[in-house]
């Protein structure tokens, strides 16, 4: 091999400096990805938003580097790694993050992204590195090890078979499974929910509607409060912050599809819900990431007319006081999934993505199942200790 030829096949992961670089970040998982079935791009505005600490309010409680591999002059990886001020206050565990790792199928790249990564959360003090998390546990939530092939989903990340192999190579472990369900929205069945309803003492008691949209920020901030009550004892949990709040709300606005977001009320009091978000992805699925020159005209022709026939239901729960009941509970999520199905069914829905859904969260993980969810897609949470 001459020098010229060893130099250009040299591997260097340096940290994005510039916005040239970002868009080399943003736009390598487009050409690593490329058509594989399970793969829509992000648009890459959206991603632009999500990595900018001007705009994502979860900067404002996390430090973020962002790094990239070459090969000579060759993107073949990138990764970001994160310490979340709010995890640690929570948990006071001096556990990092790992997230946006795309890469070659090539050991040494994944070898080195990881270890630049591990290296700063080492030096940040962080005594274990868990991920992928990109950039949070309320944003993209682990690396697909199942279901490759399934329909790409609104905020689910995709990762080719060979990921796996390569991330646990490096040494890192299981720490949680999340579960995404296929939710046949035309051939579900009803539930018993309203029967143990009627079987707690509740009939009459209980009122079921949709979202009211000219009250939007109000419901959404109704929604993350119940969010926020509902999943507090969750694996992992951090609550969304006031300024996320907002920012969800202004972002989710254009997705929500209002017969969709239901909520349910018992004496007045609004205590559950479930919300389903139009599949932006069967919306964006040729463009490329990009809504110039044309794009726009496009995405507004498919959100508004011809209107996705899939849903990801990203947000549901119940609180903490009434799901702890032995048939309200139960009762009440059922309610809201057969109001998801009815009027799902009317407006021409096909199918709906329910989750993610922790492996162990046996409850909710019960009533999916027995509502009709199947499962058919698996992310993993993996963990490592920095010694």
């Amino acid at each position: 091999m001459t020098a010229a030829s060893a130099t250009s096949d040299t591997l260097r992961v340096t940290p994005i400096e510039n916005a040239r670089d970002m868009r080399a970040f943003i736009d390598l998982p487009k050409r690593l990805y490329r058509g594989h079935a399970g793969y829509v791009p992000h648009l890459d505005m959206e991603r632009r938003d999500t990595f900018s600490a001007r705009k994502n309010p979860y900067f404002q409680h996390a430090e973020v580097r962002f790094w990239l591999a070459r090969r000579g002059e060759r993107v073949v990886g990138r990764i970001s790694a994160q310490v979340d001020r709010a995890h640690l206050d929570r948990y006071h565990d001096a556990t990092g993050f790992f997230g946006c790792l795309d890469a070659e199928d090539d050991p040494a790249v994944y070898a080195a992204l990881l270890a630049a990564a591990e290296t700063w959360l080492r030096d940040s003090g962080m005594q274990r590195s868990r991920g992928p998390l990109s950039l949070s546990i309320n944003e993209e939530v682990g690396l697909q090890i199942g279901g490759f092939d399934s329909r790409s989903m609104l905020l689910i990340p995709y990762h080719p078979p060979y990921a796996q192999a390569r991330v646990e190579a490096q040494g890192y472990a299981k720490a949680k499974d999340v579960i995404s369900y296929d939710y046949d929205v035309q051939n579900a069945p009803l539930t018993i929910g309203r029967k143990l309803i009627e079987r707690g003492g509740f009939a009459g008691r209980v009122k079921v509607r949709t979202a009211d949209m000219k009250r939007f920020d109000a419901e959404v901030r109704t929604l993350l409060d119940i969010f926020n009550d509902a999943w507090a004892d969750n694996w992992g949990y951090v609550p969304f912050t006031e300024a996320e709040i907002a920012v969800a709300a202004k972002t989710l606005k254009p997705v929500v599809i209002r017969d969709l977001a239901i909520f349910v009320d018992v004496d007045g009091e609004t205590v559950a819900f479930i919300v389903a978000l139009a599949n932006l992805n069967e919306a964006v699925r040729d463009l490329g990431g990009r809504l110039l020159p044309f794009g726009w005209a496009k995405l507004a022709w498919r959100l508004l007319v011809d209107k996705p026939r899939s849903a990801r239901v990203p947000l549901m729960g119940v609180r903490k006081k009434f799901r702890n009941h032995p048939l309200l509970g139960a009762g009440l999520a059922m309610m809201a999934i057969d109001a998801l199905r009815e009027n799902g069914k009317r407006i021409g829905m096909k199918t709906a993505e329910l989750g993610w859904i922790l492996e162990d969260n046996k409850a909710t993980n019960n009533i999916i199942r027995s509502s009709g969810g199947k499962v058919y897609k698996t992310h993993r949470i993996y963990e490592k200790a920095l010694s």
